[in-house]
């Protein structure tokens, strides 16, 4: 599955499209892969944030 293209003003079914993404993506994980891919996303998104945080 490709990768979804947002809409500039994020609308309702653009939280649909995300969550069907993701759920195409770890639907045939094991739990520790899922936890795994989670975690990691988690983790770049913290750093993310913290990095806007500091400017």
């Amino acid at each position: 599955m490709e990768k979804p293209v947002l809409s500039p003003n994020f609308t309702i079914e653009d939280i649909h499209t995300l969550r069907e993404y993701n759920y195409q993506m770890i639907k045939h994980m094991t739990d520790e892969e899922r936890m795994d891919y989670c975690n990691k996303r988690g983790r770049e998104v913290q750093k993310k944030l913290e990095k806007m945080k500091a400017l």
